[in-house]
């Protein structure tokens, strides 16, 4: 699998975990869906931040994602509703 297709799937995992779950999935989930050890995906998933840019990053300190355009991982006064359900944050 070459380095844009990575990044892409890695990008799709994380905003479907969002869209999904409400929140960012944790780099270990990523791991199993990648089918590599943690800390691949933890590399893995800081390349696609740096490359992204922008309204998207990991909390310092701890690698979990904080922010991922358009979702915050952290409660904001931006709450986002579908169908009467709230689990969502934007940035």
């Amino acid at each position: 699998m070459g380095n844009e297709e990575l990044l892409a799937r890695v990008y799709h995992f994380v905003l479907s975990g969002f869209v999904r779950d409400g929140r960012a999935p944790h780099y270990t989930a990523l791991a199993a869906e990648l089918g590599v050890t943690a800390d691949e995906a933890l590399r893995v998933q800081g390349n696609l931040l740096d490359e992204l840019g922008g309204p998207h990053w990991a909390e310092p300190g701890n690698d979990l994602i904080a922010s991922f355009a358009p979702f915050s991982n952290v409660p904001t006064h931006y709450q986002i509703t579908v169908d009467g359900q709230q689990k969502w944050w934007g940035q």
